[in-house]
């Protein structure tokens, strides 16, 4: 258990002082963009910053408000993330958020609104970015918008302009995997290779340390690559369905946890407002489901890379070293084109979930493109 909420903030010491300064002196503004390469932290800061705000220790990290923050299913906190085939912040999406918005808080005192990607913005609609402008500017008073964007110059000025600017700072893989050790007390290679896993993204890896079930899934995605080059196709069928199988197991937690809140609410909910509750639900355990294959995918694609990596002879590069045996077989034989080739396996595979294509779908495509290269890898 985190001793406060800030503590699952990993090497952003500066943004974390000014946030939590905010919060303690009640000077929390109406909005504010968080600017900073992917794997820095922006997400899980946000929603410490959430946690802070809502709960009446400041983020004691420890409370009831805290946990269902930290597992996403507290009512006063949405947050948005971009959907259709673009990948855009769509009309759909941001019309009803305006609407909730102007909805007093359902528990606390605040609400806090966490929109991801708020570069896209604009790009599929410009109708969705002015209709959220005046809204931003002047949004109800227990209302705070937290704005998540790779730079300030990737936002429109428009929105930009009207929020607190944050910056998190790039972390060196080096020093990265330092801290992790440090949070943990994990051996430096384990710690490499959950930073692999969830794309450097710290306070992620640190989660996936400490999680028995996401470190098995991991082991049996490394032994389903080892394998490939000597399945059949049912074999591979089968494989993708255990494998999704693993993925969806830690999600029993999310839904026991989302049963409880519905009991607890069911003397205050009547007629739309349960609906509204279920359709929160089954949005946060897609999105929670989501990430779950996200980090499959990105554990391939660290497995391919370190294949690549040995076959040139960079082995200071290898991420996964417990599964370097298959690498080096892989190795010997791959040249740089095929791993390309594999590679974009992965990066399709990421880009069909994008667009909504079903998990499982999306992993046997790609497991049988891997496959190909691994079979005939020239």
């Amino acid at each position: 258990m985190n001793r406060c909420a800030w503590d699952s903030v990993i090497g952003q010491e500066q943004a974390v002082s000014y946030l939590r300064t905010a919060v303690v002196r009640r000077e929390t503004s109406h909005a504010y963009l968080f600017v900073g390469p992917p794997g820095a932290g922006k997400k899980t800061a946000a929603r410490a910053f959430a946690c802070a705000m809502l709960c009446d220790d400041d983020g004691c990290g420890a409370c009831g408000t805290c946990y269902r923050v930290r597992m996403g299913y507290h009512p006063d906190v949405r947050i948005v993330e971009p959907e259709g085939v673009n990948g855009f912040l769509m009309d759909e999406q941001m019309r009803p958020l305006i609407r909730d918005i102007n909805l007093t808080p359902a528990e606390s005192s605040h609400k806090v609104y966490i929109i991801d990607q708020a570069d896209l913005l604009g790009s599929g609609s410009e109708n969705a970015a002015n209709a959220f402008l005046k809204t931003l500017e002047e949004p109800p008073a227990y209302a705070t918008i937290v704005l998540l964007a790779p730079s300030y110059d990737s936002v429109l000025p428009t929105i930009a302009s009207r929020c607190h600017i944050v910056r998190f700072r790039r972390i060196a893989p080096s020093h990265a995997e330092k801290l992790v050790v440090q949070r943990t007390g994990a051996r430096s290679e384990d710690a490499r290779a959950a930073l692999a896993a969830t794309g450097g993204v710290l306070a992620r890896a640190v989660e996936f340390l400490g999680s028995a079930s996401r470190r098995d899934t991991r082991g049996r995605m490394l032994s389903i690559l080892k394998d490939l080059p000597v399945m059949d196709g049912h074999d591979v069928l089968v494989s993708a369905r255990e494998l999704l199988a693993s993925v969806r197991a830690p999600l029993e937690e999310l839904k026991g946890a989302q049963a409880e809140e519905v009991e607890v609410a069911a003397d205050f909910l009547r007629g739309g407002s349960g609906t509204a509750l279920q359709t929160r639900h089954k949005r946060e355990l897609t999105s929670r489901e989501r990430e779950a294959v996200l980090e499959v995918l990105g554990i391939a694609e660290s497995w391919l890379r370190d294949c690549l990596a040995v076959s040139q002879g960079v082995d200071e590069a290898v991420a996964n070293a417990d599964a370097r045996d298959a690498m080096e077989e892989v190795g010997t034989v791959i040249t740089p084109r095929a791993a390309l080739v594999a590679l974009k396996a992965v990066s399709d595979a990421r880009r069909r979930i994008s667009y909504n294509v079903n998990p499982q779908l999306a992993v046997e495509a790609m497991l049988f493109d891997i496959q190909e290269v691994l079979t005939c890898p020239r």
